[in-house]
């Protein structure tokens, strides 16, 4: 069976919550006028934006997620979250929880991003145990791994991402790893407008396949969904998801605007 695209939107710390509905109006009334026939899975409206073909997840910031969980209520669109602790409860100043998010509608989190590791010091360890919490909690975990400029120059690529998957994934067994999509994101290519091409993408993608199916088996590693991220918008969004081993995309800049995001789902 072919895997499920996942079309996901990071805003990262943009759109207030005006701004958010606004967005989600928006980016439902484009997604209608789609004449793509298979994105529509009947004439009801509610029953828009998404076909049973893929799946497309809004990330807004903590503050949004109730107007926006309101905003998209009788779509398919689901409701992720960009960061959490890996703590239930406690004194933790700022945090948000796993239990929370699930009770703020969440279904995905975002957890690893490069700019979590570069800006808050977070290592694959903390990573580890906030997917641990994630899965716990009954969210899926969307992984995001990916190498500097330095790196891919180095040709230390495929070094950078065994370790961090292995260290990211460790004592995840066979069950848990059903609930987990890994995102590719090159740190060189977000938020610079440059871009793996397609097929530097794929390869990247085609090794983490073959990494998973040695820590796990081909079962999981063919089922498993790998998204790429990384200066993905309307103009390159089709010839990355082409590709055999690409399953979706993690998208930032782009996806703040409803139409530009809205033709990237409908790619």
């Amino acid at each position: 069976m072919p895997r499920k695209k996942l079309i996901a939107a990071n805003w990262k710390m943009n759109k207030s919550i005006p701004e958010s509905v606004s967005f989600i109006d928006n980016f439902k009334n484009s997604i209608k006028s789609t004449k793509i026939k298979d994105f529509r899975d009947t004439e009801n409206p509610k029953d828009f934006p998404v076909s049973s073909k893929n799946e497309i997840v809004i990330c807004p910031p903590f503050a949004s997620l109730n107007e926006v969980k309101k905003s998209i209520k009788g779509t398919k669109i689901k409701l992720g979250a960009q960061n959490m602790h890996f703590e239930e409860k406690g004194a933790f100043t700022g945090e948000i929880s796993a239990p929370m998010l699930r009770d703020a509608g969440c279904e995905y989190v975002i957890l690893g991003h490069s700019e979590r590791r570069a800006y808050f010091d977070e290592t694959d360890g903390i990573i580890n145990k906030k997917i641990k919490a994630a899965l716990k909690n009954k969210l899926k975990a969307i992984l995001c791994i990916g190498e500097t400029l330095e790196q891919r120059e180095s040709n230390e690529t495929k070094a950078v991402i065994k370790f961090q998957l292995e260290n990211c994934l460790r004592s995840i067994n066979n069950e848990e790893i059903k609930n987990i999509v890994i995102a590719y994101e090159p740190v060189w290519a977000i938020g610079t407008g440059k871009n793996a091409t397609p097929e530097q993408a794929e390869e990247v993608h085609l090794f983490i396949r073959g990494l998973l199916k040695k820590l796990y088996n081909v079962d999981i590693s063919e089922n498993i969904r790998i998204i790429y991220g990384g200066s993905v918008n309307e103009k390159n969004a089709k010839e990355l998801l082409a590709m055999k081993n690409i399953d979706g995309a993690l998208v930032g800049g782009a996806s703040l605007d409803p139409k530009s995001f809205a033709e990237i789902c409908n790619t």
